[in-house]
């Protein structure tokens, strides 16, 4: 298993919110836990309330969503995971940048996830397994991002890394963080079977 710490940076824009985004990523056995923390001004944030059947929709990014991006390394075809924070999800593969071969990836039926909205925090805890979609490989590399809106209807886009001159979730310079979560059982092991 390999697990990393984040913290999301906003991309230059008026009116930022003052909160921060903060979050662990683990993968082991082709299974990615991610949880986001939303601190700081959260009441100034619009949180889209919890539908009562969460289901797969579609645009999840017109409002505040929380999303992650995966890639293979060394490989152009990519896959965009939306988690909105009313508990509606979705997740496109494309195999291109932006859409090139978009589509809705249907081999995962469900993405259940928490979210927990407290005073001044918001967590969002997700345990995503890519076995339906996705053989276990060695190294997988991650664009952990959000979109932010605020009560004004201003929205602002957070990323580990923003790599072009506007705000672009899906240029894998901004996959900056790769993990290894394959286990793979040693040679000594598998010759003693």
């Amino acid at each position: 298993m390999t697990e990393a710490s984040f913290s999301l940076i906003p991309f230059p824009a008026p009116n930022i919110p003052q909160i921060s985004i903060t979050g662990e990523i683990s993968l082991q056995d082709n299974i990615v836990n991610l949880r986001y923390s939303l601190s700081g001004k959260i009441e100034n944030i619009l949180l889209p309330p919890a539908a009562v059947n969460p289901s797969r929709k579609d645009e999840l990014w017109q409002e505040t969503c929380f999303e992650f991006f995966l890639a293979i390394k060394n490989q152009p075809q990519y896959w965009e995971f939306n988690l909105s924070p009313s508990g509606d999800w979705n997740i496109y593969h494309m195999d291109a940048y932006r859409r090139v071969g978009f589509r809705e990836e249907t081999s995962i039926q469900r993405l259940p996830f928490e979210v927990r909205n407290e005073t001044g925090e918001f967590h969002l805890n997700a345990l995503v397994d890519l076995h339906p979609m996705l053989p276990p490989v060695q190294f997988l590399e991650f664009g952990i991002t959000a979109i932010i809106q605020n009560s004004d209807g201003n929205e602002t886009y957070w990323a580990l890394a923003h790599a072009a001159p506007f705000a672009d979730f899906h240029l894998r310079e901004s996959f900056i963080l790769g993990l290894a979560g394959q286990t793979y059982r040693s040679q000594q092991s598998v010759l003693g079977d």
